[in-house]
C-alpha cells in the first residue's frame, strides 16, 4: 500500500516516463478534474455554511462597545475629546444598515436617492456637522477601526474635532453577492458648532466608505440649510451599546477556504519549479512550456491572497 502511494505521488508530482516526462498534475485532464472538484467543493461548503453554521461559518466578534472604545482610544491618542454614544445616531445607523440589506446596495446614497442625512434627520438628530463611515466583511472591531484609520477619508471622520456624538449599527446579512457578511455603520454628529469655527455659516458633511485595503478620499459637501427631511426608511431596529455579532463556528470558513487556496497555489509553484529544473537538466524541448510565466503568475496570486484580508474594499 505504501509503495503504491509513493508511486502515485511520483507519477502525480514528478516528471517520469509514466507521465510522458511531465507531472500528471500539469496535464490538461488533471487540471480540468481539479477545477470540477473545486467547484463541487465550493457548493458543498456553501451548503454546509447555510445548514450547519455552527460547524462551518465565519468567525466574527464585532460589538458596538468595542467599536466605541477603540474609536475614543484613537481620538485620545490624537488629543481629542471622546465621542458620546447617541441613541438617535445609533437608530439612524440601524436604519441605514437595514436599508442596504433590504435594497441590496453598498453605497452612501441608496438607489432611490436616500442619503445618510435622511436617516440622521429621520431619527430626530438635527445636526450642524454629520458624517458616516461604512465597513463590511471584517471579523473584529479592531480590524474595522484599523481599516478606517488607514484611510485618509475615514481617519478624518474618526479624528474630527467637529463631532461630539456617534452611533453604530452592527448587523449580519446578505449583501451584494456576499451570502453572509457583517455590516458596520458609524454615524457621527454634532448639534453645535466647533469652538474654533463659531462664526462659520455653512454645514460640512463628510462621508467615507470603508472596506479593507482600498482607501477612498471622499470630498466634503457644503450644505446651506438644515431643513429636516423625513426618513423614507422603515422603522429601524433598536440598537444599544451592547449590540454585537458574535459567531464562533467549529471551523472558520474564511480561513479554511483561504488555506486550501494557498496550499494549491504553493503545490503548483513547487511542481512547476521541479518541472522547470527537470526540463533544463534534460534539455527537453516542449511545445507547451512557459513554466517561468506560470510560476510568476502563481507567485503574484499568492502575494495578493496574502495581502488581502477578510474585508471587501469599495
Amino acid at each position: 500500500m505504501l509503495k503504491a502511494m509513493k508511486h502515485f505521488l511520483r507519477h502525480l508530482l514528478l516528471p517520469r516516463h509514466s507521465n510522458n516526462q511531465r507531472a500528471k498534475l500539469l496535464h490538461h485532464d488533471s487540471i480540468f478534474l481539479l477545477v470540477i472538484l473545486l467547484v463541487a467543493g465550493s457548493l458543498l461548503i456553501s451548503t454546509v455554511k447555510k445548514q450547519h453554521s455552527n460547524v462551518l461559518g465565519i468567525s466574527v466578534n464585532v460589538s458596538v462597545g468595542d467599536l466605541l472604545n477603540q474609536t475614543n482610544q484613537k481620538r485620545a491618542e490624537a488629543g481629542l475629546a471622546p465621542l458620546t454614544l447617541n441613541d438617535e445616531l445609533s437608530q439612524a445607523a440601524a436604519g441605514k444598515a437595514n436599508d442596504m440589506f433590504a435594497k441590496n446596495y453598498w453605497a452612501h446614497i441608496s438607489p432611490t436617492g436616500t442619503t445618510p442625512w435622511d436617516f440622521i434627520h429621520g431619527a430626530g438628530y438635527h445636526y450642524i456637522y454629520a458624517g458616516e463611515n461604512l465597513a463590511r466583511g471584517f471579523n473584529s472591531a479592531t480590524d474595522v477601526i484599523n481599516a478606517w484609520m488607514a484611510s485618509p477619508g475615514h481617519r478624518a471622520n474618526l479624528l474630527s474635532a467637529n463631532y461630539k456624538d456617534v452611533g453604530f449599527a452592527v448587523q449580519e446579512g446578505s449583501l451584494t453577492g456576499d451570502s453572509d457578511t457583517v455590516l458596520v455603520v458609524q454615524e457621527f454628529g454634532s448639534r453645535s458648532l466647533a469652538p474654533a469655527q463659531a462664526q462659520a455659516q455653512p454645514v460640512v458633511e463628510q462621508v467615507a466608505a470603508a472596506q479593507k485595503n482600498v482607501v477612498p478620499s471622499p470630498t466634503p459637501t457644503t450644505v446651506p440649510t438644515l431643513t429636516p427631511i423625513p426618513s423614507p426608511s422603515p422603522k429601524p431596529a433598536e440598537t444599544s451599546s451592547a449590540q454585537k455579532v458574535v459567531e464562533k463556528p467549529l471551523i472558520d470558513s474564511i480561513f479554511f477556504t483561504r488555506a486550501i487556496g494557498v496550499a494549491l497555489v504553493l503545490l503548483f509553484i513547487v511542481v512547476f519549479t521541479i518541472d522547470l529544473i527537470f526540463v533544463g537538466k534534460k534539455n527537453i524541448v516542449r511545445i507547451v512550456g512557459h513554466n517561468i510565466d506560470h510560476i510568476l503568475f502563481l507567485v503574484a496570486i499568492l502575494i495578493i491572497a496574502t495581502m488581502l484580508g477578510s474585508g471587501i474594499i469599495f
